[in-house]
């Protein structure tokens, strides 16, 4: 009989979750409660990795035999890393900092097999160039859409694509904060594979 196991978002975010909707897979939601804090001297690829690795392990303890999936991102400015905000304050001096220059973002993916402990974490890149932004627009902005669970203070996916001038990266997905073009091929690898996944389930329910 094959068995196929049990996927799992390593996250609370409704954002991540909204991504991981459109491979057409079921899959569970679990909150890893990691401290998300830098390590000192911890670059921003360093932290990405930990962190994203550090929050699938949070939910192998519940989910013994499952493809667990962890992500974080950050931003980088002038080195510096950018966290989420947490205020209107903060999101804005973020914003400001970043008007009419570029930023670095950081996604972090892990894909673990809960059973084995085998594990695939990667970094994806992605630059994002910002509009010169008057002290109007960055208030306007913030009123309207409230970034301030957002790395780098933007909803990408949302009105934030308005604080642009260009965007380079090689998956669409990545400034939303979970690469689908490379989770899709670590996936494949443990046995999830998002193309023909209806067959092997029902080969898994004879």
């Amino acid at each position: 009989m094959v068995m196929v196991k049990t996927l799992v978002l390593a996250s609370t975010s409704p954002y991540r979750a909204g991504l991981l909707k459109r491979l057409d897979l079921p899959f569970k939601q679990f909150n890893p409660a990691v401290d998300e804090a830098p390590l000192a001297e911890e670059n921003g690829e360093d932290l990405v990795r930990r962190l994203s690795h550090a929050k699938a392990l949070a939910a192998s303890p519940a989910f013994p035999d499952a493809v667990i999936i962890g992500s974080d991102q950050v931003g980088l400015l002038d080195g510096q890393i950018l966290n989420k905000p947490g205020s209107q304050d903060l999101a804005h001096a973020q914003l400001r900092a970043a008007s009419g220059r570029e930023v670095t973002f950081l996604t972090g993916l892990c894909v673990l097999d809960s059973a084995t402990g085998e594990s695939l974490i990667s970094v994806d890149v992605c630059r994002v160039s910002f509009r010169e932004l008057s002290e109007s627009q960055i208030e306007d902005y913030i009123a309207r859409e409230n970034p301030v669970d957002c790395a780098g203070s933007f909803k990408v996916e949302g009105l934030g694509i308005a604080l642009f001038r260009s965007v380079s990266m090689e998956d669409p997905t990545t400034l939303e904060g979970l690469p689908l073009i490379r989770l899709t091929g670590a996936l494949q690898r443990f046995g999830l594979p998002v193309l023909g996944a209806r067959e092997v389930a029902t080969r898994a329910a004879l």
